[in-house]
C-alpha cells in the first residue's frame, strides 16, 4: 500500500494561514484566501477551525507550544541567567524573523474587542511567563540577587522588556543611535555583574 507524503489538510491550512497573518495581518485574512493558498474548499476551513479568529488561534498554538518548549528547554540548563538571557534574545531575533512575533502581537491586538481571543492568547502569554519565573527562582535559590527584585517582580519585568522589545521593534520604532535589541542584550550585562557579587 503506498505511502502519502501530502501535508494534511489540516496542516495546509494552518500553514497558509500563517503565510498570510505574517505576509499582511491579521485584519486582511480571510477564510477565503486561506483557502485559496492551501488549494482546499472553504467548507474545510470551517469544518477544521470554525472560524476565522479560531483559525488563527490553531496556527499560534502550534508555534507557541514548540517554542514554549525551546524556551523551557534552555532555561533547564545550568547555564548562568546573563548567558541564558544571551540566548533568550537570540530566540527574540530569530522569532521576530520567523514571523511568530507578529502572529502573537496581532492576536493580541486582536483580543482587545474579542474575549474569547483574549482569554487564549493571554494563556500563551502566561504560559510564557511561567518559564521565565521557574527559571528565574532556579536561580535565585542558587544565590543570583537582582537588586531588591523578588522573583516575581524580576518575572514581570522579564515579560514587560521582551513583550515592549517585539511591539517596538515590531512598529519599526528602532533607533538607529541605540538599536533596542542591542539595548535588550545589554541587560545581560547587569545580570552578570549581579551572578559575580
Amino acid at each position: 500500500m503506498p505511502t502519502t507524503t501530502e501535508p494534511s489538510t489540516q496542516r495546509r491550512i494552518l500553514e497558509a494561514s500563517r503565510e498570510l497573518v505574517v505576509t499582511h495581518g491579521y485584519a486582511t485574512l480571510s477564510t477565503r484566501k486561506v483557502a485559496e493558498l492551501a488549494g482546499v474548499p472553504l467548507s474545510q476551513i470551517h469544518y477544521h477551525f470554525g472560524s476565522k479568529g479560531q483559525l488563527v488561534l490553531a496556527t499560534l498554538d502550534a508555534e507557541n507550544r514548540r517554542l514554549v518548549d525551546r524556551q523551557a528547554a534552555m532555561y533547564a540548563s545550568d547555564e548562568p541567567f546573563s548567558r541564558q538571557w544571551a540566548v533568550a534574545c537570540d530566540y527574540l531575533e530569530a522569532d521576530l524573523a520567523s514571523g511568530y512575533v507578529r502572529i502573537l502581537q496581532e492576536m493580541i491586538a486582536a483580543g482587545y474587542s474579542d474575549f474569547a481571543i483574549r482569554s487564549r492568547v493571554r494563556d500563551m502569554i502566561t504560559a510564557w511567563t511561567d518559564v521565565i519565573g521557574e527559571a528565574l527562582r532556579h536561580h535565585y535559590r542558587r544565590g543570583l540577587t537582582l537588586g531588591t527584585l523578588t522573583v516575581e517582580q524580576a518575572t514581570a519585568l522579564v515579560a514587560a522588556i521582551f513583550m515592549g522589545a517585539e511591539v517596538l521593534l515590531l512598529t519599526e520604532q528602532d533607533s538607529p543611535e541605540v538599536p533596542l535589541i542591542s539595548a535588550v542584550r545589554a541587560v545581560g550585562d547587569l545580570i552578570e555583574a549581579a551572578e559575580s557579587t
